[in-house]
């Protein structure tokens, strides 16, 4: 049983500031822009806060650089034929690596993106 088993989508922080987001975009310095994406949906084992999200930030040349995301599963690492899956599909993109992100607010999310938005410009 995880945290968010019995959890409405409510109980997961400022949900609202998150949805208010979606289809924003933001240009940044040196050319960097941040786009925001967030519906609500309904809860499920693999989106159990109730928001499919997508929080990216480019660069000048529009390829993402960061982002945090819950619309796929993440692949498995190694050529393994059976090998374990996370179920929520939350994680975080950096340049070309996929590492599994635990979603504990949408408060949290938009802090935890935004530092790695001014790490990745070097701030």
């Amino acid at each position: 049983m995880t945290a968010m088993d019995n959890n409405s989508p409510d109980d997961f922080g400022n949900l609202d500031t998150l949805l208010d987001l979606d289809g924003e975009i933001f240009m940044m310095d040196a050319g960097y822009w941040v786009k925001f994406e967030a519906k609500r949906v309904s809860p499920s084992p693999r989106i159990p806060h109730g928001i499919r999200y997508s929080l990216t930030l480019h660069d000048r040349n529009n390829v993402r650089v960061v982002g945090f995301d819950n619309a796929h599963a993440i692949k498995p690492k190694g050529r393994k034929r059976y090998s374990g899956q996370k179920v929520t599909w939350d994680h975080k993109h950096q340049i070309e690596s996929v590492t599994a992100y635990e979603f504990e607010s949408a408060d949290q999310l938009l802090i935890d993106f935004w530092a790695a938005v001014e790490e990745q410009m070097g701030g």
